[in-house]
């Protein structure tokens, strides 16, 4: 098995069945079309230019619509999850849904779905899954945050009201992208019904997003489930789907909460319960970054101070960056802390395990240490100080134990080496590493062994893993029995391979002071000065740079098989390996306590050692740098072929009894006057022999063969040598003509290989330059825009590329996709002991100024499905960014001169302006308002949707105000008029006025009277009746009230957060104390009786009647009496004889009539069929000479075909 290395399996193209004949076809196809093509040109030509300009403009509008503006992709490379939330009304198999894409993408079930759910469904991808109840603060704070909207629909009833509340939230606070879901369709039992209800919730559907939005079928359950194809079809849209950037979204971060703990001190909770609490929320943090110390809004709570912010591990880590197609099952990870899934859960200095009983009961025989070390945390009941007094400590397997009162001398820098936390990116949890003597290390990795292999992630099963594991193993020991071989003079260093393991395992964390000392106390005088050396790993400073290079190409070793080092080095000692085992056992059993021989000489003999090594200056001022290597070092010796051991003591720059470390005294201990130390460095020069086979002389040629042209900068004269000088010549030539390039051999295999670079090199410039002229013919402004921020966007990411995440945050921010860790101080006591993980908390950043409060000019309209108009200073809730509160709205119009009227009620179907006193929000931020948030109505719950305009108070509104008086005094067209002002002040101020009558007769104020006070003397255009009533329009400003009232919906308790309830409006109030109007007298409506009114004949002068014209002159004419008997006509009485004469007459006529009429009535009967006979034989009449015109045509384009065809012959043949 040790030999054996596992092949991946190469994949075998189908040569038979389904995909195999798909694939042929499709090469035959493709080529016979090419052959269509060059065999009949014509047929493929362009047929008609209009019908092609048609296409490409019907083409270009349809690339031109789908552009949108570009934007900086802000994107982080390790992106949070995806918001994926799953709306729709009760019963509509929300939940269900969410369990069965949990159950696609994890193969995991998930019972009750409580908060956010977060899964690894891919590569690259996440997506965390959140169930929207029907209340309608649910509703607008995950519209606010969802990246993408599963919109279920009850096929079998319809659209309810909720989803097309949540399309207008949707709507106002940035669409994300939507995607219908059907349900129940297996309630339907007609096919032709399920059709066409189908279709019918598809077009509504669109009408409602947009044209062609994407709308799934579910079509029935299977045992409780949704079919497992439908699941997964869903499953792949979801993970191949974009997003589109949402400009609230990006420009503010936001968390969506996963967790909550509280950090109150439980003494306090327990003298005070309702004291304010101490609160750390986690999640992912999303939109733009986030600065530590800033202002936050938590949906549902209010407006609180971050106390500090931390990042944390990812719990739910995307996998590691491999070609493969799809996860296996350990990197299908699901984390919902609040629905108790997910076994790790971290905080800020701790790990927190999930530990079921039943688990441990089971694993205690496989996994004792650390389960017992789990149990043990979990069952404790003493404090730590009283358990640390108890304790007693056995260093070593079968050895006395110690008490505290045997090691007190020892300092607290040496005991805090005792332990040591490692971060594991692998298994993402906290491991605790102990630091054991040689002897005990031994222990350590046996144990580990035996423990460590259920912390594996790996792609393959547990024997895979074993026998990567021994072919690893056999190939390092291969390489040590090489190196083991080459190297002369004495076995490998087996104490330096230990420390370079602890060196690899430790290397993540900083150490402790007087680490470097540590292996020399236990160890013996004989290895002192090799455990010394490798000590000065730690970084203090004193540590050349091929010290460091060798730390760092230790760490690259251990990157590229993390979890599985400590077996593999175990296993893989050699035979010099189990020579130094058996020592160090030896060692082991002389005593238990033979390290605390000789402390303080030890102590002072590491610390003078420590001040010894020579210092790099550049290290400690600077940190760490990039040198040449000192060519002055010995020569290190290598270990296993992979690492090398410096011996600083050895070296040159080692000074015997130096202090300061600042200094360095050069050794002149060589006499350089001597010819054979002279000679033992000659070959360290450029002009020596570094090794057999590499002469400098030799090498200068080969050199000068190459790169033997140069030019000299001060006199720019340039220095060809021969093979230059041909190159040149050649160069010349390829460039008056490029087909006769290399038409001569060159003699040296080497100017061959040159020249041939040359003209590569040559080929790509021109083919650079030549793409550079004409491939930028087609790019249009979208394409250099789109360029444009592509560059930008590379330009963000390298700014802190190389930069770690402690640093980057401190410049930066929190970046968008770290898992954050915020804690808020002051947060009320309700919102812990009414928490439900059922309702989301949304935690949002806010802006410099968003924290303010002042007065906002919006432009409102009232919804047209809204049943109710609203009322000027009724309280209205608004959802304006992330707050969600209730205030007083006053509702103007802009008249034609630019005044702010107010109005007393919103207008049917159109806009209006609205002044609130809220909090200070960017201008264009859409807001949406609602009467009441608590419970569900039949109706539409979306009052009125807008915008904002203005963050400030420069719109002055005003309201008319009508002032009466009556007049008491009449002198023609000057009046006294009473009763409108109540001092002579008052008037003062309006004298100028204009004032009007009911009549319509106008006038002016013009000066106040003395008595009675308040009245004033005004004149008109014409003379008032004591009757007339006198009134000043005028126009009185209006204050906003200033009410700001935050709906705290998280704080009531469970079961009632969808019953908040904030101020109610005056009919409320009077409708739930049970409080009548009392009518106005002078309001109701009362019959009315008028007098009836005589008004004086116009009277009109003699003189002005003679300058009028005839028609407006009074016309004097008596009316017209009875015509007297003697003027009227006598009646005419006729003998018998005239009256039968006449009764014939009659008769005759009346036949005459008839028989006319009738005849008239035959004859138009006789021309209306004459009329249709016409018509059909003109019908018939057309029809054949249309017929006989096509035969004409078809004999005329017959002939004209014939005529061409000769006349195409005739051309050829006189060509």
């Amino acid at each position: 098995m040790d030999g054996k290395v596992k092949k991946q399996k190469q994949h075998q193209q189908k040569h038979s069945g389904p995909k195999a004949e798909k694939k042929k076809a499709k090469k035959q196809r493709g080529s016979a079309e090419e052959d269509e093509r060059k065999r009949n040109p014509k047929a493929f030509a362009v047929q008609s230019a209009t019908r092609m300009a048609k296409t490409f403009h019907r083409a270009q509008d349809i690339k031109t619509r789908k552009h949108h503006i570009p934007l900086v992709d802000r994107t982080p490379l390790k992106p949070p999850p995806i918001v994926i939330v799953v709306v729709g009304p009760p019963k509509v198999g929300k939940s269900t849904l969410i369990r069965c894409l949990i159950k696609n993408f994890t193969r995991q079930k998930l019972g009750d779905i409580c908060g956010p759910v977060t899964i690894v469904s891919g590569k690259k991808h996440r997506l965390t899954f959140v169930e929207c109840n029907n209340d309608i603060n649910t509703m607008i704070d995950l519209a606010k945050v969802a990246d993408l909207v599963l919109m279920l629909i009850d096929a079998s009833f319809g659209f309810e009201m909720e989803t097309f509340e949540f399309l207008n939230i949707c709507q106002v606070h940035g669409f994300p992208r939507i995607m219908g879901v059907l349900t129940h369709l297996d309630s339907f039992k007609n096919n032709k019904t399920l059709r066409k209800t189908k279709k019918n919730l598809k077009h509504r559907f669109w009408t409602e997003v947009y044209q062609g939005a994407k709308l799934f079928y579910l079509s029935g359950m299977v045992y409780g489930e949704y079919q497992t194809q439908e699941v997964k079809n869903l499953g792949r849209f979801i993970s191949v789907m974009k997003f589109r950037p949402l400009v609230w979204q990006t420009s503010h971060p936001y968390v969506l909460v996963d967790r909550m703990e509280d950090l109150t001190d439980p003494d306090k909770i327990r003298t005070d319960p309702k004291c304010d609490r101490t609160v750390s929320l986690y999640g992912y943090l999303r939109g733009t970054h986030l600065k530590n110390k800033g202002q936050v809004h938590i949906a549902g709570v209010g407006d609180f101070q971050v106390s500090d912010v931390n990042f944390l591990p990812d719990p739910c880590p995307l996998p590691d960056a491999q070609k493969k197609r799809a996860l296996n099952e350990k990197e299908r990870l699901l984390y919902a802390p609040m629905a108790g899934v997910g076994g790790v859960v971290y905080d800020k200095d701790a790990v927190y395990i999930d530990l079921p009983a039943s688990h441990v009961n089971q694993q205690q025989e496989e996994v004792r240490p650390t389960t017992e070390l789990v149990q043990s945390l979990i069952d404790t009941h003493a404090t730590l100080d009283a358990k640390m007094a108890a304790s007693k400590v056995s260093l070593f397997s079968g050895s006395a134990t110690l008490d505290p009162t045997d090691i007190s001398e020892q300092s607290s820098e040496q005991e805090g080496l005792r332990e040591k936390s490692v971060w594991d990116p692998k298994t993402q949890r906290e491991r605790r590493k102990v630091l054991f003597t040689e002897g005990e290390e031994e222990e350590d990795e046996e144990d580990e062994d035996a423990s460590g292999s259920s912390d594996d992630e790996a792609d393959e099963s547990v024997e895979e893993e074993d026998q990567n594991e021994d072919d690893l193993s056999t190939f390092l020991k291969e390489a040590r029995l090489e190196s083991t071989k080459a190297t002369a003079g004495g076995g490998p260093p087996v104490k330096k391979q230990k420390l370079e393991e602890k060196e690899g395992e430790g290397g993540e964390t900083e150490e402790l002071a007087f680490a470097d000392s540590e292996d020399e106390l236990e160890n013996s005088s004989e290895e002192s000065e090799s455990e010394g050396e490798a000590g000065r790993a730690r970084d203090s400073g004193h540590c050349s740079e091929e010290e460091e290079e060798e730390e760092s190409n230790d760490e690259e070793e251990e990157d590229d098989d993390e979890d599985s080092e400590d077996e593999s080095m175990e296993e893989e000692g050699s035979a010099a390996d189990d020579m130094a085992k058996s020592e160090s056992e030896e060692e082991a059993e002389q005593g238990t306590l033979r390290w605390k021989e000789g402390l303080q000489q030890k102590a002072s003999e590491a610390f003078l050692r420590q001040q010894e090594a020579a210092p790099n200056l550049r290290k400690l001022v600077y940190g760490s740098v990039v040198e040449a290597d000192d060519s002055e070092e010995e020569e290190e010796e290598e270990l296993g072929g992979l690492f090398r051991v410096s011996r600083p003591q050895k070296s040159k720059k080692f000074q015997a009894n130096a202090r300061d470390c600042s200094r360095f005294n050069p050794d002149s201990s060589h006499n350089w006057d001597l010819e054979e130390m002279l000679n033992s460095i000659r070959d360290c020069f450029v002009t020596g022999k570094w090794e057999e086979g590499q002469d400098a002389a030799t090498l200068l040629k080969e050199d000068e063969a190459l790169y033997g042209d140069f030019e000299d900068l001060e006199t720019g004269e340039i220095h060809k040598d021969q093979t230059g000088q041909q190159d040149e010549a050649e160069y010349s030539e390829n460039d008056e003509d490029d087909g006769d390039e290399g038409e001569e051999s060159l003699v040296k295999v080497d100017d061959e290989e040159v020249q041939k670079n040359k003209r590569l090199e040559k080929k790509r410039r021109l083919k650079e330059r030549f793409d550079a002229e004409y491939d930028d013919g087609d790019a249009t402004y979208f394409d250099d825009l789109k360029e444009e921020m592509q560059k930008q966007a590379e330009l963000n990411r390298a700014e802190f590329e190389d930069v770690d995440d402690e640093t980057r945050v401190q410049y930066e921010g929190f970046r968008p996709g770290m898992y954050v860790r915020l804690e808020i101080s002051p947060l009320p006591c309700e919102f812990v002991t009414n928490f439900d993980p059922h309702y989301p908390v949304v935690l949002g950043g806010l802006g410099s100024n968003e924290g303010n409060v002042g007065y906002l000019q919006m432009r409102l309209k009232k919804h047209r499905w809204y049943e109710r108009i609203l009322k000027t200073r009724d309280p209205l809730i608004l959802s304006l960014g992330w707050r969600r509160f209730q205030t007083i709205p006053l509702y103007h119009i802009e008249d034609h001169n630019g005044r702010h009227r107010l109005l007393k009620y919103t207008p049917q179907h159109m806009h209006c302006g609205a002044s609130i006193w809220g909090p200070i929000t960017p201008q264009g931020t859409g807001f949406l308002a609602v009467q009441s948030v608590a419970g569900t109505k039949v109706n539409f719950r979306i009052a009125a949707t807008g915008v904002i305009l203005d963050l400030d108070k420069s719109v002055t509104i005003v309201k008319k105000l009508k002032l009466i008086g009556y007049p008491y005094k009449i002198f023609k067209n000057t009046c006294f008029i009473k009763g409108m002002f109540s001092t002579v002040l008052e008037v003062a101020k309006f004298e100028g006025a204009s004032v009007r009558t009911v009549s319509g007769i106008r006038g002016q104020i013009k000066k106040a009277l003395s008595t009675p006070p308040g009245a004033y003397r005004a004149t008109f255009e014409d003379r008032l009746l004591m009757s007339d009533i006198v009134f000043l329009r005028s126009w009185y400003p209006v204050s906003v009230p200033q009410l700001y009232n935050p709906v705290t919906s998280l704080l009531l308790p469970v079961g009632q957060k969808d019953s908040w309830s904030g101020m109610r409006t005056l009919g409320q109030l009077k409708h739930d104390l049970g409080i009548r109007n009392k009518p106005n007298t002078d309001s109701l409506y009362k019959p009315i009786s008028r007098a009836q009114r005589h008004f004086n004949p116009l009277h009109i002068p003699n003189e002005l009647q003679k300058a009028l014209p005839f028609k407006s002159k009074p016309k004097q004419q008596q009316r017209k009496g009875k015509t007297p008997k003697d003027l009227q006509r006598p009646s005419v009485i006729r003998e018998p004889h005239e009256r039968k004469v006449m009764a014939l007459l009659h008769a005759l006529s009346t036949v005459k009539n008839y028989k006319r009429n009738k005849a008239h009535t035959l004859q138009h009967a006789k021309h209306k069929d004459f009329l249709q006979q016409k018509k059909k034989e003109e019908e018939a009449k057309l029809k054949r000479q249309k017929e006989a015109q096509k035969k004409l045509y078809r004999v005329m384009g017959q002939l004209d075909k014939k005529k061409q065809r000769s006349s195409l012959k005739g051309a050829s043949q006189d060509n």
